[in-house]
């Protein structure tokens, strides 16, 4: 396996702001790149070469490499590097599983939100609309809008405990979307007039059309991210 290369400019330690470490801007350099699929599953990074495209000694990386494993994104090899861990079944239907208790439930409460969730969420799809539109953003930047837009309605539901509880999946559900979406980019459209389908329901204030839809689309995105599996 090869290590990929990062391809930013060098950081330099010395231009770290001072409430920040080196070790956490190597952390949030990796960890974009592990969720963005730059760094894919199976890849083995060098914590030898990223210090030295990163200009930074070896310390940080490897302090930032031990806080990605301990989030399940890497596995360390003494002497040989870091593992990027791939997407495993068992987390897409446990993320997936997860995404419908929360949001069907919330989606039901949100109906009752009224007219600025309906603008919100209007602006959050035409976010995804320039995703797509745009050659240069990739499925990342997509994948992005689409947590944002799950978010809303969540949030709009008013309970704090389910609103963080979906903030943990957060990284585990980017990732699982970049991928999926970067094996089958033409299910983004699709996503899109869920999502419409999905903001018409709660700009009406109706409940049961709210859940299903966003079961159904819950359901769709579950099938497609399947598909990293079998790749």
């Amino acid at each position: 396996m090869d290590a990929p290369g990062p391809t930013s400019s060098p950081v330099s330690e010395s231009s770290a702001p001072a409430s920040g470490s080196a070790a956490a801007r190597v952390y949030a350099y990796v960890k974009e790149r592990l969720l963005d699929g730059t760094f894919p599953g199976g890849a083995l990074l060098s914590e030898n070469e990223l210090s030295q495209q990163l200009g930074l000694s070896r310390t940080p990386v490897r302090q930032a490499f031990v806080q990605l494993e301990a989030e399940g994104l890497l596995e360390l090899y003494p002497k040989r590097g870091a593992l990027v861990v791939p997407v495993a079944a068992s987390e897409i239907e446990d993320v997936f599983e997860a995404r419908l208790l929360v949001e069907e439930h919330c989606a039901r409460r949100a109906a009752n939100a009224g007219p600025s969730l309906a603008a919100d969420l209007a602006e959050l799809i035409s976010e995804q609309e320039r995703a797509i539109a745009d050659p240069g953003a990739g499925m990342a930047v997509f994948a992005r809008a689409d947590r944002h837009f799950h978010r809303a309605i969540i949030a709009a539901a008013g309970n704090v405990i389910l609103t963080r509880l979906y903030d943990a999946l957060r990284d585990r559900q980017q990732r699982i979307a970049t991928v999926s979406l970067a094996r089958s980019p033409g299910d983004a459209a699709r996503f899109i007039e869920e999502h419409r389908g999905i903001a018409e329901a709660l700009a009406r204030g109706d409940s049961e059309a709210a859940g299903e839809r966003v079961a159904a689309h819950l359901r769709a995105a579950r099938d497609l991210a399947r598909g990293i599996r079998d790749g």
